[in-house]
């Protein structure tokens, strides 16, 4: 008894510290110890929390497209004043529009006059036909609706109906020509009836900031050399494609989602830019044609043409600066 007494005693502190010894393992400071009895759930879980990119597009819209596009319209809009200004001063080393305007021979004044005097009746057709299809229940419901067929036939009327009347020559008096752009003209204004939805103060307020956009862009094209605008044809015809392409995009993508509304402010904010730069651009093109234009040339001066390419920008500006007060770019309703 004695002896087995005095072999525990003696072997139990030994046997505890070699298995201690034996079975703890140490690890050197900063060495990764790695778990691999949860290493796959946890990868499952992080697999499942990853969104994919449909998830990512279709995810609830924020303000970040919106103030992107309205940063840039404040941008273009400080961009344009400064120009305005220094043109306007006469601050440039080169001869403005109106400078050489004193030279000009009467023919080129009727030419120019002659054009805007279309742009303004473009626009009285246009109100005339707005308010004949408010007054048709059936012309209403088909240019209100958003399937594709109304889509595809206003789309195809609207440029076939422009390419009519850019593909009929020009004659002085009232002929064929004319009539096609009373057409065009009308059928324009039928298409955009929808927008008096709107409200007839935001339709008002909307057509005093058109004004006053067109106005300070003539304005600008006229106080600036006569060819400062004219290298712009190149990159607007760019700009006004992806505007295109996300007007497109938007009649499937709603501009709730991510993707949705990152293209509705390119096609609003964007196009506001875009067309306000074809304006500028196009009015100096329209005042350089009149003035080299031959008298005795085969195809006379078009001012019917021109009257609707600057016409339609335009109406552009105004069916945006409509949609953006209403509040349809990211904005509150007052």
């Amino acid at each position: 008894m004695l002896i087995t007494r005095i072999c525990q005693v003696s072997f139990a502190p030994v046997a505890k510290t070699y298995i201690r010894t034996t079975f703890q393992t140490t690890f050197p400071k900063g060495q990764p110890i790695r778990k691999y009895a949860t290493e796959g759930r946890n990868f499952r879980e992080r697999l499942a929390q990853r969104k994919t990119i449909g998830e990512q597009i279709m995810q609830p819209a924020g303000e970040t497209a919106f103030n992107i596009g309205r940063g840039a319209v404040a941008g273009g809009a400080a961009l344009g004043l400064g120009a305005l200004c220094f043109y306007g001063l006469g601050l440039s080393k080169d001869a403005s529009v109106i400078d050489q305007a004193v030279m000009w021979p009467q023919y080129v004044r009727d030419r120019i006059k002659t054009t805007y005097m279309y742009v303004a009746g473009s626009m009285f057709i246009t109100a005339g036909s707005t308010m004949a299809a408010l007054r048709s229940p059936r012309v209403m419901a088909f240019v209100s609706s958003n399937s594709l067929l109304s889509i595809a036939v206003t789309m195809a009327a609207v440029i076939g109906s422009g390419m009519v009347v850019q593909g009929i020559p020009y004659k002085k008096g009232f002929g064929t020509k004319q009539l096609a752009w009373i057409g065009h003209t009308a059928l324009l204004g039928a298409v955009i009836a929808p927008i008096c939805f709107l409200g007839g103060p935001v339709i008002i307020r909307a057509a005093w900031y058109t004004a006053g956009i067109v106005g300070g862009l003539s304005t600008l094209a006229v106080c600036a050399p006569s060819d400062k605008f004219l290298s712009m044809g190149g990159p607007l015809a760019l700009a006004f494609g992806a505007v295109f392409a996300a007007s497109i995009g938007n009649l499937f993508l709603p501009p709730t989602t991510a993707l949705g509304a990152g293209l509705y402010s390119l096609s609003m904010y964007g196009g506001l830019l875009v067309f306000s730069g074809l304006l500028l651009y196009k009015t100096q093109m329209i005042i350089r044609a009149a003035e080299v234009h031959p008298l005795n040339a085969p195809h006379p001066f078009d001012p019917v043409g021109a009257a609707v390419s600057i016409y339609l920008d335009i109406l552009n500006i105004f069916i945006r600066m409509a949609m953006i007060m209403s509040g349809g770019g990211g904005g509150r309703k007052n």
